[in-house]
């Protein structure tokens, strides 16, 4: 009886843990077969974009000066912070650049001259912002237009570590009496060079990027833009013309759009923004933030900012955000004719 009550159990319930644990098993294995081949795919479609996105050739034409120095008054003064996106890689004249585009822009509007002083480097993460805003310091700017993240998420660079130093910059700037206006992340599932499903993966580590720097952002006192997949149906349509020779970096009609996105929040930023509608579109209005930072995400175009509501500028589920929504996002939103060819492009879209 001993013997036999120390043998193993031969029943059917046995024989079905036994099965059991081989199908689990083989689950298991299944599972982080899987993985490894997902995370080979990733790799390897990781490695083919690099290769076919070429390297930065030369620098963007430098955009720095006065721009409306015939109008009346003193300078006011920006600066663009950023990477590639604010340095205007990929166009070849200094009136198709980002910071050239809104200088202009802004004179018109204010009736002023504007002093432009763009510090942004090609291939820049977060991180060198602290050295880019010691640099725009000296200039005493009034406003600072920030275009930073597509990299961040390129090179994997943990979305908290990427945040803490664009809030840093955000803050030292508003510290010193700049007000900020941030482009956040762009949608890099855009990007024809980057296919499925690195496409999917970077589409979503944009979106969750953007959120957050949206809600960082405006807390630290700055506004937000949207930028998202602002060029994304155009570029699908038109890849030729939307994009420049890299297939990456946007060309001077998709630098247009994205500084016509810009300009309306800088003016608002410098407290001349009496332009502003009135009645809110449909999808406008306060939310909290958290959760104006995730529509923001989603809908290109859209400036988040700080608000009260009944005086505070706090609610149960945190600070209360404006949305506001540019109608000329969409269909016709790029004209037909070269929009560096002069630069009231920014007044047609804005």
């Amino acid at each position: 009886m001993g013997v036999a009550g120390s043998a193993v159990p031969a029943g059917p319930r046995w024989q079905r843990a036994r099965q059991v644990a081989r199908l689990a098993a083989i689950g298991t294995g299944a599972t982080a077969a899987a993985a490894v081949a997902t995370g080979g795919v990733l790799l390897g479609q990781a490695r083919q974009a690099r290769r076919t996105i070429p390297m930065a050739e030369a620098p963007p034409p430098r955009c720095d000066g006065v721009y409306g120095a015939k109008l009346p008054g003193p300078p006011v003064t920006v600066v663009v912070l950023g990477d590639s996106s604010a340095a205007g890689y990929g166009v070849h004249r200094r009136r198709e650049t980002p910071g050239a585009l809104l200088a202009t822009g802004l004179s018109r509007r204010l009736q002023r001259p504007v002093r432009l002083h763009r510090f942004a480097v090609v291939g820049a993460i977060s991180a060198v912002l602290r050295h880019q805003v010691e640099a725009a310091l000296e200039c005493r700017p009034d406003v600072a237009v920030i275009l930073i993240g597509g990299n961040d998420v390129t090179n994997r660079t943990p979305f908290g570590l990427a945040v803490r130093y664009l809030v840093d910059a955000v803050r030292t700037l508003r510290t010193a009496g700049c007000e900020v206006v941030v482009g956040t992340c762009p949608d890099l599932g855009t990007i024809q060079p980057i296919r499925p499903p690195l496409r999917w993966l970077a589409r979503r580590w944009g979106r969750q990027l953007a959120a957050a720097q949206t809600v960082a952002v405006v807390e630290a006192g700055g506004w937000t833009v949207s930028l998202g997949d602002l060029l994304g149906p155009r570029f699908a349509a038109e890849p030729t013309r939307m994009f420049t020779w890299d297939r990456f970096h946007p060309s001077a009609e998709g630098y247009a759009v994205a500084a016509a996105a810009l300009l309306p929040t800088v003016l608002s930023a410098l407290g001349a923004g009496q332009e502003r509608r009135p009645t809110l579109l449909r999808g406008e209005g306060v939310r909290s933030l958290p959760q104006a930072a995730q529509e923001a995400a989603r809908h290109a175009g859209t400036e988040v900012s700080g608000t009260r509501v009944r005086g505070r500028e706090r609610g149960p589920a945190g600070r209360w955000a404006q949305l506001r929504r540019r109608a000329f996002f969409g269909v016709g939103a790029v004209p037909q004719r070269g929009p560096a060819a002069d630069s009231s492009t920014l007044e047609e879209l804005a």
